[in-house]
């Protein structure tokens, strides 16, 4: 039989390596991981958008670097941010930006990101646990302020 039409071939891997022993109980331990990958030098810059990956315990399967926008936004894009966490077999996720003006207050944008990115994970069973919005000298937790 002839080949009509050539297709890309889809692979998916899958290597887990969970943070060494890290518990992650409080916004706080969170905090700290997530700090590392918001290099100091722009923090204060542009924003960033980070996701932190999590399996049925609650371990850290990984941590990606969604965007890096400009000084005050950065795209949100619910379907990479999902579709990671499918390729990875999360259940769970963090969400995190930083707010290079130091105001730890999250903006309307922050709230309606989170919530498309909560009810998609919904019809997959992905939970979101937190949005952690990261400045220099602190952290906002939506969770902690019953916000998610």
């Amino acid at each position: 039989m002839e080949q009509l039409t050539q297709l890309s071939e889809i692979c998916i891997s899958y290597r887990p390596t969970i943070y060494p022993a890290q518990e992650l109980k409080s916004s706080k331990d969170v905090y700290a991981v997530l700090k590392q990958f918001f290099p100091p030098e722009t923090i204060q810059l542009q924003e960033m958008f980070v996701v932190m990956y999590l399996n049925n315990n609650n371990k850290i399967i990984g941590v990606y670097r969604h965007s890096v926008g400009c000084i005050n936004s950065t795209m949100v894009d619910v379907r990479l941010i999902l579709g990671t966490a499918l390729k990875s077999a999360a259940t769970a996720i963090i969400l995190a930006h930083n707010h290079p003006s130091g105001n730890l207050s999250p903006s309307e944008h922050d709230k309606r990101s989170t919530e498309k990115v909560k009810q998609g994970g919904l019809l997959m069973d992905i939970k979101v646990i937190d949005h952690i919005i990261l400045t220099a000298d602190g952290y906002y937790s939506f969770a902690d302020e019953w916000v998610l």
